[in-house]
């Protein structure tokens, strides 16, 4: 038995699932087309239509270019204090230039000087051994024959057939006899002899018998003083005999002579400088 008050037929079930899992989906698919269209269109969220999308963008405009500094004045005090010591900068280089040039020179003077006085010393040396002067020669010719042109030949000259001391030496004895014979006439031979036998001579001067005339000759060779010696020979009876051995010692003494002029003017520094020297 059925109460009457109760309704036995069957309620309809409730449909909720399936309108939540439709309204999920259509939010998802709504939340994807949005995503889609900020992607796509990137002026939607500004606010920029279509048309004003595809405008080109205007370029940024240039920063302006700042304006140069102005130039600061020229201190015209500064200016000249500057250019007083650039000049003064410039004279001690001057200056500086100048001492060393002169320094130059007369380093140069000095060396000229040596060597003219070691080429002046070599050439005695030679003339003295009796050895010609060899490549001295030239040497001799450059530096001195343009001041000295006379004295430089006369030393060329002698050195091609040079006379030592002892040439001389050995040439007095060999001419003693002549030196002392004298003139040929038998006559004018006694009257020398009888003048000669007695022989009267202040005290303390020279004896001038013809013998020690030679001896006087002979010791003043042995001292090197050959021009006294041609003296003493030149007084004897038979100079005029014995014109070989006076013309040596002649040449001899020219040659010295010459020699102590090279000497002299090498020392002084009258000299001249070979070309292409001291460049």
């Amino acid at each position: 038995m059925s109460d009457a008050g109760y309704d036995e037929r069957p309620r309809p079930r409730q449909r909720i699932g399936p309108v939540v899992v439709i309204a999920t989906i259509a939010f998802l698919v709504g939340l994807g087309l949005m995503v889609f269209a900020i992607r796509n269109t990137p002026g939607w969220l500004s606010g920029m239509t279509p048309a004003e999308q595809q405008r080109p963008v205007a370029a940024a405009p240039a920063q302006a270019t700042p304006a140069p500094a102005p130039t600061p004045a020229i201190d015209t005090v500064t200016l000249a204090t500057r250019e007083a010591a650039l000049g003064a900068q410039l004279s001690a280089l001057e200056a500086r230039a100048a001492t060393i040039n002169a320094d130059s020179a007369a380093a140069a003077a000095r060396a000229a000087r040596a060597e003219g006085i070691l080429v002046a010393f070599a050439a005695r040396r030679a003339l003295d051994r009796g050895v010609g002067l060899g490549y001295l020669e030239e040497q001799v010719r450059q530096r001195f024959g343009a001041t000295i042109p006379r004295e430089t030949n006369t030393i060329i000259q002698a050195a091609r057939a040079p006379v030592t001391i002892e040439d001389l030496r050995i040439g007095l004895d060999a001419a003693q006899p002549t030196l002392l014979a004298g003139d040929s006439d038998w006559w004018a031979g006694i009257g020398s002899e009888l003048r000669n036998l007695v022989v009267i001579h202040r005290a303390g001067t020279p004896s001038p018998l013809p013998a020690d005339r030679v001896a006087r000759a002979r010791r003043m060779l042995d001292a090197g003083n050959v021009e006294a010696a041609l003296g003493e020979i030149a007084r004897l009876p038979g100079a005029a005999q014995a014109q070989n051995w006076t013309a040596a010692a002649q040449r001899y003494v020219d040659a010295h002579r010459a020699l102590d002029t090279l000497e002299a003017a090498a020392i002084t520094g009258a000299v001249a400088q070979p070309a292409g020297a001291y460049r």
